[in-house]
């Protein structure tokens, strides 16, 4: 019988590289699952220069399941050192295929590890044309 979960799933579970809070963050991402109960948390830090924005530090602090925990930690390390745009199109089937295998049912953690991504993506830019706004006015 196969494991429940891939080793990728159990490492990213068991040791997380990316688990933690930034202080000061550029962008924050909030998500959760009402069903099962996951809240995912995701900070990043936005480094600009040769007119790109490049993601230059990311963390998360998830409550959930290992399969939630693994993908926060998962997007976490896709998204470090890729612009704006290219974390954007990180897909939650991009997700769960670096950890190797998701059970059906778990799904649903590599989703929430993609909105909280693009949720802390989209409140960066509203908080930079906010200040953006200001430096106009």
């Amino acid at each position: 019988m196969r494991p429940y979960y891939s080793k990728k799933v159990i490492k990213h579970f068991l040791h997380p590289k990316n688990f933690g809070e930034i202080r000061n963050p550029d962008g924050i991402g909030d998500t959760e699952n009402l069903r099962c109960g996951d809240v995912m948390k995701i900070y990043i830090k936005v480094k600009k220069g040769k007119g790109k924005e490049i993601i230059k530090e990311v963390k998360f602090e998830t409550m959930g399941c290992a399969p939630a925990i693994a993908s926060s930690d998962m997007i976490c390390q896709m998204v470090k050192g890729k612009t704006l745009d290219e974390a954007l199109k990180i897909g939650y089937k991009d997700i769960a295929d670096k950890l190797g295998r998701l059970p059906p049912l778990k799904i649903h953690c590599a989703k929430l590890a993609q909105t909280a991504i693009r949720a802390a993506i989209e409140n960066y830019k509203n908080k930079k044309d906010k200040n953006d706004q200001k430096r106009k006015t």
